[in-house]
């Protein structure tokens, strides 16, 4: 039997349980009380079924096997699917499925706030949208240029009278901070020279909270247990693009601080830290999501959760083009992922960890590279130690407008 076939015969069958509990709950009467109980019913019937007797062993040997055959979307579908089957599925699906770090792979929402894969880049693009002001990542479902990609990440822009804000969401139909797919912020000063990336939820064990309205409104809020927990103000980078005062020729300069990645990260054994949740993973917000909210996997990092506030951070550079005679232009070598010549192209390298060779090892230490390929696309490739979420927002702050850069 196909496991496309398997896995919509599951849904019937848990969906034809689910209706048996809800008509015998009727039955019995209309009180909430009632009501309330019927899912016990629900959740024996289910302990019940088939799919969730099968062998602890077989089970694991099979969801092995089903995710090391589904690489990519949209075939990773069939990986979140086996997770909502059951409890028992569940558990065993984040056994398997390993962070980014480790298999490279993209497969629940949480993966978008932990650290990329450190053999090869993933490759994702940027689609904008001017009449609305909104940006949407995807990854690439093939190796070309111009697929339709699944849906990652979703910004809006927002002007206000002292800076610029775009809102990052995992909901591409709703990016307002009060919904619950809301997870970060990125921020401009007056000029569009100085950026802040905010994380909605704490990147790592000790975050603090930014002071600010927002801070304020989460102190003195009283959070109801059935509720996730208010959104945060967590710093987690600082950009900074060199001032052009003189107006003259050549592409932006940028700095990155990343303040939630130590710079032990990057070197020989460093972990990054990595979120194993979101702390509103239990809410029905993410019901709407076309992939699954729990746990993707952890990593033994309990070393690099806990940096201290004296140790250095993990900064990022762009890297220098070269200018080119005969094209008579500046150039960067970005391996056919950037098609149209423009100065919000970029490439970011750790600063001050690699030594600059004459062979191509060089082009080995790019950790972010950014560019044009249409009117409205841009390719993002991104690695090891920054997250999709991290990169996100560096890379849109190259599309706001910068006064004294230009």
């Amino acid at each position: 039997m196909p496991f496309s076939s398997m896995i919509q015969e599951m849904k019937g069958e848990i969906g034809a349980i689910s209706r048996r509990g809800l008509l015998r709950s009727r039955s019995h009467g209309a009180g909430s009380v009632r009501r309330a109980g019927a899912a016990e019913p629900d959740e024996a019937a289910m302990r019940e079924s088939s799919w969730a007797q099968v062998p602890p062993e077989l089970l694991r040997e099979v969801l092995a096997k089903v995710e090391a055959t589904e690489a990519r979307w949209p075939g990773r579908a069939a990986v979140v699917a086996c997770a909502g089957v059951c409890r028992g599925w569940r558990g065993a699906i984040k056994e398997i499925v390993r962070v980014p770090e480790a298999c490279g792979k993209l497969t629940f929402p949480i993966s978008l706030k932990q650290p990329g894969p450190r053999d090869a880049p993933l490759k994702c693009f940027i689609r904008r949208n001017r009449a609305t002001q909104s940006y949407f990542l995807c990854i690439g479902v093939t190796d070309g240029l111009t697929d339709d990609g699944k849906f990652l990440l979703a910004a809006r822009k927002y002007r206000r009278p002292s800076c610029t804000e775009y809102l990052i969401s995992l909901d591409a139909s709703d990016k307002s901070k009060g919904h619950g797919t809301y997870i970060g912020k990125l921020r401009s000063n007056f000029l569009g020279t100085k950026f802040v990336v905010y994380d909605a939820h704490p990147p790592c064990a000790g975050a603090v909270v930014s002071k600010g309205p927002s801070a304020h409104m989460i102190g003195s809020a009283q959070v109801s247990p059935m509720k996730p927990p208010p959104a945060g103000n967590y710093p987690v980078s600082r950009i900074s693009y060199e001032v052009n005062v003189l107006g003259s020729r050549g592409p932006r300069k940028m700095n990155c601080v990343m303040d939630s990645i130590p710079v032990s990260a990057i070197k020989e054994g460093g972990s990054a830290p990595t979120q194993t949740e979101f702390p509103s993973s239990n809410s029905s917000s993410f019901a709407s999501i076309p992939f699954f909210g729990p746990k993707s996997g952890q990593v033994d990092n309990s070393g690099a959760q806990l940096a201290t506030e004296n140790e250095s951070k993990v900064a990022l550079k762009n890297k220098s083009p070269r200018w080119h005679e005969q094209l008579q232009c500046w150039c960067l070598n970005f391996h056919g992922r950037v098609t149209v010549a423009s100065v919000k192209n970029f490439q970011l390298v750790a600063s001050g960890v690699t030594t600059p060779t004459p062979s191509n090892q060089e082009d080995d230490d790019v950790i972010l590279q950014f560019g044009k390929i249409g009117k409205d696309l841009f390719s993002m490739d991104y690695r090891y130690p920054i997250s999709a979420f991290q990169a996100f927002a560096i890379c849109l702050s190259s599309f706001d407008t910068k006064i004294g850069c230009e």
